[in-house]
């Protein structure tokens, strides 16, 4: 499927779907628990999809309704029901069943493998710190990436990881209190911190007992369980950076609606990002976030904490005056693709002036015109090149565009809504 967009003044306000982040540790936490879970609003999207697959297989009942998922939880003992779990694109999903696969008993073990993409994708730290807490976990290929062999028995002990992705952390904090024994993690390097901030906020909600020291040490005792529970998903500011940076250009007047700025979710900070580069951003007294198009201006924007946010503001930064940096974020190279060689190379077909860096971007200000470029078949490439087709001159073609549907099956359609011109054919 294309996206094939036009120059377009995108006005109005649109709803938010809810966190991709959000409802994959909904999911694993309730999967964990004993008794059903409800939750409300869960994001419906191939990656949370994935983690209801995965939580089903893994032996948890999952019932959907509009609106609403009932899971009914294996408290805390795993019961495979298939020998091969495929995660689809979702890396999420991947390595947190990496960690529930460890709490499986001796001797059992499920196979976790996903597309492509994901079977090009690291996770070989986080198994190797399972193995040093008592699972067993192979990566088939020898090469540290799906598909893995994963089983446990996880007894607990000491562990040093280095998490260029925080999903590694995820992963052990979220099985670790369900092992045999006390667990000991030390985290000499830790990206993209606000999502294990998010992992935290949910273990507290469920009374799970840890000490820490910052987020580089952590002793979490063994023998704890997980409760039912009653949750609505809050709204994604992932999928609401592409609007709010679309109400950051042109002539555009775009309103967010369902967001909460009190949640742990990051990418809140794009907000912070925009303003920097003389956006403005209004709170509203209705929870709207509204964002109104103004003179842009080059800024040195560090994106450490939020990587996803790369693609869409370096669609941005094309229309700010100067120079922008976009540092500290060589962890986007192992995402989905290399979003940062991936955004250089089809910005530059559409006539950006832009560089790379190890870990990062340099643009300079550069009129965009229409162009056929590849979406890559990574979802926040794909929505960011078709951002930048709504405000480049003549016709944008963005190759892969299903990819959207990972986790915003909406995006073309809340686009139109504001006044799009964007067609998938």
């Amino acid at each position: 499927m294309k996206f094939i967009c036009r120059p377009s003044r995108l006005c109005g306000r649109v709803a938010i779907p809810g966190s991709k982040s959000h409802t994959i540790r909904a999911v694993a936490i309730a999967a964990l628990a004993e008794g059903e879970s409800r939750i409300e609003s869960p994001l419906v999207s191939a990656d949370a999809e994935s983690a209801a697959r995965a939580a089903a297989a893994l032996g948890a009942d999952v019932v959907k309704e509009p609106g609403l998922w009932r899971v009914t939880g294996v408290g805390g003992r795993p019961r495979p029901r298939a020998a091969t779990i495929d995660v689809g694109n979702s890396g999420t999903t991947l390595n947190v069943m990496l960690g529930i696969a460890a709490l499986l008993p001796p001797g059992e073990t499920v196979e976790l493998t996903g597309d492509a993409q994901i079977r090009r994708r690291p996770s070989g730290p986080l198994a190797a710190a399972l193995n040093e807490l008592g699972a067993s976990v192979t990566s088939l290929g020898g090469n540290g990436c799906p598909p893995f062999r994963a089983g446990g028995r996880l007894r607990g002990g000491y562990t040093r990881i280095a998490c260029p992705s925080s999903q590694y952390l995820t992963s052990l904090l979220l099985a670790c209190p369900l092992g045999d024994g006390e667990t000991t993690i030390e985290v000499p390097l830790l990206h993209e911190r606000p999502y294990v901030e998010m992992t935290l906020d949910w273990l507290a909600r469920q009374g799970i007992r840890l000490e820490r020291e910052g987020l580089e040490h952590f002793r979490i005792p063994g023998g704890q369980s997980y409760r039912a529970f009653r949750r609505a998903v809050p709204a994604d500011f992932s999928s609401a950076t592409f609007f709010f940076g679309a109400g950051a250009l042109g002539g555009n007047d775009v309103t967010s609606l369902g967001l909460d700025m009190a949640d742990s979710q990051g990418d809140r900070r794009v907000l912070e990002h925009l303003r920097a580069m003389g956006a403005d951003v209004t709170l509203l007294a209705d929870g709207g976030i509204r964002v109104r198009a103004a003179r842009l201006h080059g800024a040195e924007i560090d994106l450490n904490e939020t990587p996803d946010a790369l693609p869409v503001m370096a669609v941005v930064a094309c229309f700010a005056r100067g120079t922008t940096v976009l540092g500290n974020v060589a962890n986007a190279r192992i995402k989905e693709t290399d979003r940062i060689a991936v955004m250089a190379c089809e910005l530059r077909k559409m006539g950006a002036v832009i560089a790379e860096r190890e870990d990062g971007l340099v643009i300079r200000e550069s009129p965009l015109r229409g162009a056929a470029v590849e979406g890559h078949g990574d979802h926040r490439v794909v929505m960011a090149l078709a951002l930048a087709g709504l405000c480049a001159d003549g016709e944008t073609c963005v190759s892969t565009a299903e990819a959207a549907g990972v986790t915003f099956p909406e995006y073309a359609d809340l686009m139109r809504r504001l006044g799009g011109e964007i067609a998938a054919e």
